[in-house]
This record gives C-alpha cells, sequence and structure tokens, in this order.
C-alpha cells in the first residue's frame, strides 16, 4: 500500500473531525457508543496520517528481495572482474620479474628459491593416486522418525565432521588435499555456516567432496581409525546420512590461487 503524505493539513483535518464527532447534537443522549466511536476514528485517523507521512509517498510494504538479488548479482560480477585483474597483473610482475632475473643475480637466486617451495606451499597442481571422501546432509527429517525424531542438527554434516575427514588424511600422509576443488593450504580454515562450507571466502553447499593425493591404504586406514570419522559413520547408518570413500587411481589436485595476504608471520627457526 503506498501512502502519500497530508502534512499538518492532515492533522487539522483528522483533529476537526473527530472534534466535531465528540460532540453530542441536541436531540441525542450521549452513549458509550457515541464517545467511542468518534475515538476509535480519531486514532485509526492519527494512524493513517503518521504512516502517510512516514512513507512520503512511498510503498511501506515493498519487497526488497528482487533488491538485494541485484546487489549480490552486481557485487558477484566486481569480485569476478577484480579477481580477472589482480590474475593479470600478477602474470604482468612475474614476467618483468623474470626478464629481471635475467641480468640480476640476486633477483634470480629468489626466484629459484621460491619455484623450491612452491609445491610443498600448495601452490602448483599435483597429479596422483589418492582418495575422495564425500559427505552430505541427510535426505530424510525429523517428522519421519516418529516419536523418537532426532533434532534437525543431527541430520546435516558439520565443521567438526569435515575437519576430522581433513585430518584423518593428512595423519594418513596426505600430500596434497582439496576441499570442493579449492586447494587446502597452511593458512586453510574449514568453517561452517548453518549447513553451508566456508573456505576462503567461498561459501559450498553439500555435498562437500574431499580429495587427497597420496598412498589409497594409508589415508583409508587412518580414516577407518578416526574417532571423528567414526562417529559420522554411525550417524550414517542412524540419520540417513551420506558418506562415500573412493580410491583415485589418478587423479589431479589443482594449485591454490587465492589470496596470499598474511596478518603476522614468523621466521621459522
Amino acid at each position: 500500500m503506498v501512502f502519500q503524505g497530508g502534512g499538518d493539513a492532515s492533522w487539522r483535518l483528522v483533529l476537526r473531525r473527530a472534534a466535531r464527532g465528540l460532540r453530542p447534537r441536541r436531540d441525542q443522549r450521549r452513549t458509550i457508543w457515541s464517545a467511542g466511536v468518534p475515538l476509535i476514528a480519531l486514532a485509526a485517523g492519527l494512524l493513517f496520517t503518521t504512516s502517510a507521512t512516514t512513507a512520503d509517498g512511498t510503498a511501506l510494504r515493498d519487497d526488497r528481495r528482487p533488491q538485494l538479488t541485484q546487489l549480490i548479482t552486481e557485487k558477484r560480477k566486481r569480485l569476478a572482474s577484480s579477481q580477472e585483474e589482480a590474475a593479470k597483473l600478477m602474470a604482468d610482475v612475474d614476467q618483468e620479474t623474470a626478464q629481471l632475473a635475467e641480468v640480476d643475480e640476486p633477483v634470480a637466486t629468489a626466484r629459484e628459491n621460491v619455484a623450491a617451495m612452491r609445491q610443498p606451499a600448495g601452490f602448483t597442481a599435483l597429479r596422483g593416486p589418492g582418495v575422495t571422501v564425500t559427505l552430505n546432509d541427510s535426505p530424510r527429517r525429523g517428522t519421519d522418525f516418529g516419536d523418537n525424531a532426532p533434532d534437525n542438527d543431527d541430520l546435516v554434516v558439520h565443521q567438526g565432521d569435515v575437519q576430522a575427514v581433513v585430518n584423518a588424511l593428512w595423519a594418513g600422509g596426505a600430500e596434497a588435499m582439496t576441499i570442493m576443488d579449492v586447494r587446502v593450504i597452511s593458512t586453510s580454515a574449514v568453517r561452517c555456516v548453518g549447513n553451508t562450507l566456508l573456505l576462503h571466502g567461498q561459501v559450498f553447499s553439500p555435498p562437500f567432496k574431499i580429495t587427497a593425493i597420496g598412498e589409497p591404504t594409508a589415508m583409508s586406514q587412518a580414516l577407518e581409525s578416526s574417532e571423528g570419522v567414526r562417529q559420522f559413520r554411525e550417524a550414517v547408518a542412524d540419520f540417513g546420512l551420506g558418506y562415500t570413500e573412493k580410491v583415485e587411481k589418478n587423479v589431479t589436485v589443482r594449485a591454490y590461487d587465492g589470496s596470499t595476504d598474511l596478518r603476522s608471520a614468523q621466521a621459522a627457526r
């Protein structure tokens, strides 16, 4: 509903009408209704006038969801454009540094040192045998279980479940890992917001896929012996959550291509 403001004139009109209604007629005795109806009319008039003044010609109940959707779309486009520009600038810097290294020995030495650390830091793609684990929410709902229905939290994948799988794979000798095809590095943090996964500023919905390169048998044994993974597998049997474990003969783990900004750092000793 759209109200257009009436200003002071609307207030004066409402008050005059209310006062006129409160005055008793000569041929009519005052009753509760004769006094109450004008008061109700006065209150309603004040309410509508206040709404009109507040609205100032705009829709008070306008649905803002389309505007929010448009805003999110525009922000995503800006982010994608900024990422493309950043990648181009990084390529330009790398090219200029390579040219400088041809005539500057310290720069060449620094580039060699950096190149040796790129693979263990996660900035190069790797390929080899490994294991892929997929975790998924239950398709069932609490109402499907009857009187002793579980909580909704029992039917979704949690942050601790993903962390349990990640830690087990590292403990099993994983050399490199991705979560939802995003490379996991030393500064990666697994966080869940509701039933979504937040990783390096990106939001993912289940199913959550975790792929690690390494010796498959050792990583499978580490998953089997992990207490957190065991508890999730029990929930799979009890509540219908999803858990699959697949041995990969030859899988590619992509290089990390996100931000490398650090808030603090300490030299290794």
